[in-house]
């Protein structure tokens, strides 16, 4: 008797316990509806039909240098041999403006492009690049083009169905469909200023420069690049948003390059840990001010935590970035933030990034040099202990640096004893014209010159 009334309250324990748990359910069975019928076809190609024909191929020849013996770069044996590439771009304007990303037309001889919808190829002419952002505007010699309808990427949604057009593996135009997988996709290191739109519609080789379309047929964003260990899709594609290229392009249209705005504040994110202290409030967390620059004299400190631009707000140390890069220099801007839990606001008058980076540069014997710091180790992804250095941005043609050897992303790390930490420890070392040896870090290696 006992066992049998001790059966009881195990189950009715059990039936309680179930009970207790709650489940959401759907509310009714839904019907099933079949999507065909004799009498219609789904499709896209009303859509497609005029967006298909903004998009364009582009073809270009490079001369490449080839050379040096066992892997040494200082033993020149040089030929030339041309190279073709193939790629993308989208028609902006009837007049002929096309954008395509800034690696499909770097460094070419020759750019032609290739017109679906009338069969003629053009030869182009390069407007103006912006590698930062891996953006290139070109032009071809016509009237009457069919220009893209930009769509506003702000107002894009996960989920959003899309459509990637363009020249893949040179096959010729090519349509693949997926979805909007994430958006303001940023610090994927491909380049320095992100914003992207992730998508699973297949991008392969050949796409870059090519449209991404929205199911109106809108131009949401340019495809630039794939995330993919094997370097074949595996549905992680990635298209600058069309918000980012539309105010790249009117610069490079109108100037023939982009020159960004600068506030001049070292930045980064907030933790949740962190967001106590700013009233649960997320944003850019300033922690360095450069001196005599336009955030010092706006009055801004480290500790500040900005949370909007212009009543766009900022979630993020990469979205104050892309923000305040997307302004022309002296452009005014309302800086809201938090100071001591208290909001505070602060009109700044913009600085240019360029006279920055040039007033932090310098020149020797043909090479030109900047301030290696945090920011573009990441971007050069440098794992290697670099502790400073300095590095070459620009090697002049035919200059004695160039016949020595040295190219473009070296960092010198040493000059004779002294080792090399700042734009000013690289002056003092070579304020002498003697001879000096020179160590250099490339590709996890260091080896020395003399210049």
């Amino acid at each position: 008797m006992k066992k049998l009334l001790l059966i009881c309250l195990v189950a009715i324990s059990l039936l309680q316990a179930k009970n207790s748990v709650e489940f959401k359910f759907a509310k009714k069975d839904f019907q099933r509806k079949n999507p065909t019928n004799q009498n219609y076809i789904l499709s896209y190609n009303n859509i497609l039909k005029d967006a298909r024909t903004s998009v364009v191929s582009i073809s270009t020849q490079r001369t490449i240098k080839s050379g040096g013996a066992y892997g040494n770069p200082f033993l020149r044996r040089e030929n030339t041999m041309p190279q073709a590439t193939m790629g993308s771009g989208v028609i902006l304007t009837k007049d002929g403006y096309i954008v395509t990303n800034y690696h499909v037309v770097n460094g070419a001889d020759k750019i032609k492009v290739s017109i679906a919808a009338n069969k003629k190829e053009y030869e182009a002419k390069l407007i103006g690049t912006d590698a930062k952002s891996d953006i290139a505007i070109i032009k071809i010699d016509a009237k009457g083009l069919n220009a893209v309808t930009i769509y506003n990427s702000d107002k894009v949604k996960v989920g959003d169905i899309v459509f990637a057009i363009g020249n893949p593996f040179g096959v010729g135009e090519t349509i693949t469909q997926g979805i909007v997988s994430a958006t303001q996709r940023s610090e994927v290191g491909i380049v320095e200023y992100e914003d992207f739109i992730q998508t699973d519609a297949s991008i392969n080789p050949g796409n870059s420069g090519g449209a991404l379309i929205n199911s109106a047929g809108h131009l949401i964003g340019i495809n630039s690049a794939i995330i993919s260990k094997t370097g074949n899709n595996v549905g992680i594609g990635l298209a600058i948003s069309s918000n980012m290229v539309t105010s790249i392009a009117t610069q490079l249209i109108n100037k023939g390059k982009y020159t960004r705005a600068y506030l001049g504040v070292g930045i980064s994110n907030v933790s949740e840990d962190m967001s106590s202290f700013y009233n649960n409030k997320f944003g850019a967390l300033i922690i360095s001010i450069e001196t005599d620059t336009p955030a010092a004299k706006a009055g801004l400190k480290r500790g500040d935590l900005i949370i909007s631009v212009d009543g766009k707000k900022i979630q993020s140390g990469n979205e104050l970035k892309n923000i305040i890069g997307s302004y022309p220099p002296s452009q005014v801007v309302n800086i809201k933030f938090l100071r001591n839990k208290e909001i505070d606001i602060v009109n700044v008058k913009l600085g240019s990034l360029d006279k920055k980076v040039s007033s932090d540069s310098l020149d020797y014997k043909g090479l030109s040099v900047i301030t290696l710091d945090s920011q573009l180790q990441k971007l050069l992804k440098i794992n290697a202990n670099i502790n400073g250095g300095v590095l070459v941005k620009e090697v002049k043609e035919g200059s004695q640096a160039q016949r020595t050897g040295v190219i473009k992303d070296d960092i010198i790390i040493q000059i004779e004893s002294y080792e090399i930490n700042t734009i000013d420890d690289f002056k003092s070392a070579t304020s002498s014209q003697k001879r000096k040896r020179i160590y250099i870090f490339r590709r996890g290696s260091i080896f020395a010159i003399v210049l």
